[in-house]
């Protein structure tokens, strides 16, 4: 017998080997040779004798095959996002698949806590498979709403507060009563703490936790038992939890849905919202993306096929309408204790330490200055690796790439000139938390962001957080999503116009979803102050105004007015093309060659070659250039033209 199969790495489509076994079925992981190496694999479908010589399967690691929806899955994404086969494998298949585990499995342990109104009755055998959850009646229609609104893929746009994960909740049973499975994903591994505590009062042992702080052998083995089972269970996760080898999946839910860690930007590229969206019109079952704050996109084509469905109100009575100030960054007059902190925002911190109410500081910037020059003759220090601005470090007084994870001490004289002044210039969250504890000695200040150590990340100390031992957090967009903190009287956004000089048409987009998510985590019902204090250089730019209204419709309108006179998503089809090179002469002269060639196509846009924004890596120099078409088609078929050395990343709509 022979049979096609997709082994695990650099393959660009299947491969044919032979078998003894003639009952080999799609799905089937296998162990195959690859070169010189033994790889796991997925067998495709049959095939007749080819004309050339095969090599042999050499094992069929499992009796189970996976379910049929993860390979077509497998294809879809090699289609779609003209990804490498084998690469898609690898995806779906756990590292060491090939290994013989123990069968020890340690439990997930869940300390984190979140608001959601839940009646759990005692545990008895009988009264598990019928817990009631709260519903009022907005949640109550916007469930109706979703099991009547066409298509696989639902929006379900509700406001900060409204209740999102009680309906998360109720379909999730709704799913696992009809003994189904369910997959919830979350956009990070610091927000799946909250949501597995309240699930786990519903759901119990059924709850299974996926994430990649998980050693090798715990996600073999729970990729085993989900595997070898047919029992409904409830898989919480960021993106890579989507491919669970569920054999019964009746349900997806993509929460906080607008977020960009849905996309991986590694080999292979794609969206996890557009892969469960597939998924779902493959299975005909339900993926459902919840957001207060859209992606503009889905928003777009969700209210056009009539699969938008809108929570609108608070789910608890007692919510509280935050108070809103702004202040001018230029009014110097408005920050005479502090270059970072206003007079307002002061007086508030102050008034919450005495009260004992809690205190939270955005500022989507790391480390304590982005910017190292000399006072003498200008010069900027630079990561040699990347040409990119060094950000200072002041706590380890080191200079820092952000980008490359280059590290140096900082110089005690200018390397050009040699004049001993050097200068730190802007500000990040370091500098930011050392200001407060100058400002606020006896205050207990934390600091959230990719530069937190082990044991000090934000799901490592959430109760304490959440039970008020913390008065002041600090933080990047870490603290933007998801909190539930009832101390939390003050939200304080440091600089709000950061990002929107980006030199990328989402920027906009990226500021007011912050905004709104940052806001969202004060007001929530448990105390009578909550207040949002925001500093800006641009205080009367729109994104920030619309934001701070809370006034998503508008600012969608005036997106995507912006996008449709620029020709972006969602009314065009985008490609970017990237290609590396050792010299910055050979990456030009090849992005140029090539952009020439595209623009002989009338379907296409075709964009001015360009640097990367991280131009120059260890790898060589990157130059790119932006594609369009009205057609995904166009956009493919020019893609598909382009040799190896090109890296392509399609920015598609997510939902069918």
């Amino acid at each position: 017998m022979f049979y096609e199969v997709v082994p695990e790495g650099r393959v660009e489509a299947p491969l044919t080997y032979g078998s003894d076994n003639k009952e080999l079925v799609p799905g089937q992981i296998v162990l195959v040779p690859l070169m010189r190496r033994l790889v796991p694999g997925v067998v495709v479908k049959k095939v007749s004798q080819p004309d050339f010589e095969t090599k042999q399967i050499s094992k069929i690691l499992y009796s189970v095959p996976l379910p049929q929806h993860l390979v077509k899955s497998l294809f879809f994404i090699h289609d779609y996002y003209l990804a490498p086969m084998g690469s898609t494998v690898s995806m779906v298949l756990p590292t060491g698949v090939q290994k013989k585990r123990r069968r020890t499995l340690r439990a997930d342990n869940v300390d984190a806590d979140v608001d959601v109104d839940v009646d759990v009755a005692p545990k008895t055998e009988q009264t598990l498979q019928q817990p009631e959850i709260r519903l009022n009646q907005a949640q109550k229609n916007a469930i109706v709403g979703l099991q009547e609104a066409p298509g696989a893929t639902k929006l379900l746009f509700g406001v900060t507060g409204s209740g999102k994960t009680n309906i998360y909740l109720s379909e999730a049973l709704n799913a696992v009563q009809r003994q189904k499975s369910a997959i919830i994903l979350v956009p990070e591994i610091a927000l799946t703490g909250q949501l597995v505590r309240v699930f786990r009062e519903v759901f119990n042992e059924k709850v299974v936790v996926i994430h990649s702080k998980q050693t090798e052998a715990e996600r073999h083995l729970i990729f085993e038992e989900l595997l070898m089972s047919d029992a409904p269970r409830v898989i919480i996760g960021p993106r890579s939890a989507l491919f669970a080898p569920l054999h019964n999946l009746g349900l997806i839910i993509i929460d906080e849905e607008h977020e960009s860690t849905y996309y991986q930007e590694n080999t292979p590229k794609y969206s996890a919202i557009r892969v469960a969206s597939f998924m779902a019109s493959t299975l005909k079952i339900s993926c459902i993306l919840g957001s207060a704050t859209p992606d503009i996109s889905d928003y777009y084509i969700a209210n056009k096929h009539n699969s938008l469905i809108t929570l609108s109100e608070k789910a608890k009575t007692t919510a509280v309408k935050p108070e809103l100030k702004i202040i001018d960054f230029k009014d110097k007059s408005a920050f005479l204790r502090s270059r970072y902190i206003s007079n307002a925002l002061f007086d508030a911190m102050e008034r919450n330490l005495k009260q004992g109410w809690q205190t939270l500081l955005f500022h989507n910037r790391r480390g304590s200055s982005p910017l190292t020059i000399c006072e003498n003759c200008g010069e900027e220090l630079l990561c040699p690796n990347c040409f990119l601005p060094l950000t200072l470090h002041a706590d380890e007084y080191t200079l820092q790439c952000h980008t490359c994870g280059y590290k140096s001490t900082v110089p005690k004289c200018c390397p050009k000139c040699g004049h001993p002044d050097l200068l730190h210039k802007g500000f990040g969250t370091k500098l930011l938390e050392n200001e407060l504890r100058k400002l606020f000695p006896q205050a207990t200040i934390m600091r959230f962001d990719a530069d937190s150590k082990k044991g000090e990340a934000l799901e490592d100390v959430y109760d304490a957080i959440h039970g008020g031992e913390v008065d002041i957090l600090v933080g990047t967009q870490t603290i933007a999503k998801g909190l539930d903190l009832p101390r939390l009287a003050t939200v304080g956004i440091v600089a709000a116009d950061a990002g929107l000089a980006l030199p990328d048409y989402a920027a906009e987009e990226r500021v007011f979803q912050l905004i709104t998510q940052v806001m969202g985590r004060v007001g929530r019902g448990h105390l009578d102050v909550a207040e949002v204090l925001v500093q800006s250089y641009r205080p009367d730019h729109p994104v920030i105004k619309y934001a701070l209204d809370e006034n998503y419709l508008d600012f969608a309108d005036y997106l995507l007015d912006m996008r449709k006179k620029g020709g972006f998503p969602p009314y065009k089809y985008v490609a970017r093309i990237e290609i590396t090179l050792k010299t910055e002469r050979l990456a030009i002269g090849k992005i140029r060659k090539v952009a020439a060639e595209l623009a002989q196509d009338r379907r296409l846009m075709v964009s001015p070659p360009m640097p990367a924004f991280h131009e120059h890596t260890n790898h060589g120099y990157t130059w790119e250039l932006m594609v369009r078409a009205a057609s995904r088609k166009a956009l493919i078929d020019a893609c598909r033209g382009l040799d190896k050395n090109f890296r392509v990343a399609l920015d598609v709509p997510s939902i069918l």
